[in-house]
């Protein structure tokens, strides 16, 4: 009889914490299948019903064209304001940089509750009504800190005497980033602009604050659909959206990995 080691009970442990973890969702995506009203295991059958359900309600597509819209906006936003940031937090010096770079970066530690309980009352003493505006402006927020972690890691991998050498044989400053440090940056590019969106996309907790009746998001949407009841609509959304925020990701690491190669 093969004895129990501590290692056993460790590999035990890891793979019941998975099981927890993930098996709710695999009911979820397997209950989105089901044909009936009230999912119950075993199903009675393989159905598309209820995709169908979701492709025809027109609340829910509209809440998909808002996240769409708001997920890639926020990820240019967001993208150009962290490529900018970085360069000049890692090229130069000036003052108050580490006291700006840290407040740049502080919405990460920020619950989103206290965030978008702040930026409401900010919005409020100014006497603005919510407003897409606001929408795309507390999902920058939310993002910036991410993107600019990541293209300041690829920045300061990225020698200085390249840009140095190009400047030196007659190239501009514009010319010299767009030919050497535009394209060393690009896989850190793509990939805090897929992470940006994939995070806007899926931000309930601040965007909850922020959103008005005509213009909610897709996890808002679900979370007011499940205060008035479970429907099977849920289940399939719900797959919908797990497919969207796991290949995302999926698709940052892989054109982190080619361009990584190409240059």
């Amino acid at each position: 009889m093969k004895k129990i080691t501590g290692w056993s009970l460790i590999r035990l442990y890891t793979i019941f914490v998975y099981v927890f973890m993930f098996a709710p969702i695999v009911a979820v995506i397997l209950l989105s299948f089901n044909p009936e009203q009230f999912g119950s295991f075993p199903m009675k059958g393989f159905s598309f019903k209820w995709y169908i359900k979701l492709a025809q309600n027109h609340d829910i597509l509209m809440a998909f064209k808002n996240s769409l819209i708001l997920g890639s906006l926020t990820a240019v936003v967001v993208t150009v304001i962290g490529i900018l940031a970085a360069i000049a937090f890692i090229r130069y010096e000036f003052p108050g940089k580490n006291a700006l770079n840290t407040l740049l970066l502080a919405p990460i530690m920020i619950p989103e509750v206290i965030l978008g309980v702040a930026l409401l009352l900010f919005i409020r003493w100014l006497q603005q009504p919510k407003s897409f505006l606001l929408l795309l402006i507390g999902h920058v927020v939310i993002t910036l800190p991410f993107v600019l972690l990541v293209v300041q890691a690829r920045l300061v991998g990225i020698k200085r005497e390249y840009e140095e050498a190009a400047l030196s044989l007659g190239a501009s400053p514009i010319q010299t980033f767009k030919e050497i440090t535009l394209p060393l940056l690009t896989p850190a590019i793509l990939a805090g602009m897929l992470f940006a969106f994939t995070i806007s996309f899926d931000d309930v907790t601040a965007t909850l604050f922020w959103s008005t009746a005509s213009m909610q998001t897709v996890p808002v949407k679900i979370f007011g659909m499940l205060r008035n009841s479970v429907s099977p609509e849920i289940n399939a959304l719900g797959t919908v959206m797990l497919v969207l925020t796991i290949s995302t990701p999926l698709l940052a690491g892989y054109l982190v990995r080619k361009f990584s190669r190409e240059t």
